[in-house]
């Protein structure tokens, strides 16, 4: 029983006890009526009897407008989820050999990924030969992460996994702050 009220109060009909402790429609408790009571004077003022306390003695009904109470934490609960943020992982991929031009590019996308508050997983491919010499793709993780260290901070230390070597970074909390009141400036305008 107490299972079924933690997901839905009973209303109406469905309450079964002889008394309950009514709370009328602003909120004021009205004392201890019988059930059947408290049914028809939530129907005479056009409302529900909704069960708010089930495991009180007496249990606590509430007159209210259940439709409109339901609708109101649906738009609550909408609210709340599109005001969450999600941080993804994105993916930026390097090779040993790479090129200042490339480099800098590629570090330009990084920027950006950290920019709109995402965490970045730095990979350097190796292949064939290149197996031999993992210290130039650590070079060049810490290279990178030399170059962020104003706007990010290593989140995972570069470490060799077959034949690539991952590293995580994260934005600054102060970074992503910037941009969201940036945001909201833009917003007022």
């Amino acid at each position: 029983m107490s299972a079924i009220a933690a997901q839905e109060p009973r209303l109406n009909d469905e309450i079964t006890t002889r008394e309950c402790r009514l709370i009328d429609f602003d909120g004021n408790q009205q004392g201890i009526f019988p059930t059947a009571q408290a049914k028809r004077i939530a129907e005479e003022a056009g409302y529900d009897l909704v069960e708010i306390a089930p495991n009180a003695d007496p249990p606590v009904c509430r007159i209210m407008d259940y439709g409109k109470f339901k609708y109101d934490q649906a738009i609550k609960a909408k609210q709340a989820r599109k005001n969450q943020s999600k941080i993804e992982v994105k993916e930026m991929k390097f090779r040993p050999k790479i090129d200042v031009g490339d480099y800098t590019t590629k570090k330009k996308h990084v920027l950006r990924f950290l920019e709109a508050g995402n965490k970045v997983k730095i990979t350097i491919m190796f292949r064939g030969r290149e197996m031999a010499h993992p210290e130039q793709g650590l070079s060049i993780l810490e290279r990178l992460a030399d170059d962020l260290k104003d706007v990010a901070v290593i989140e995972n230390q570069p470490k060799m996994e077959g034949r690539n070597m991952h590293m995580l970074i994260a934005p600054l909390p102060a970074a992503v702050k910037k941009k969201d009141s940036k945001k909201e400036e833009g917003k007022d305008e």
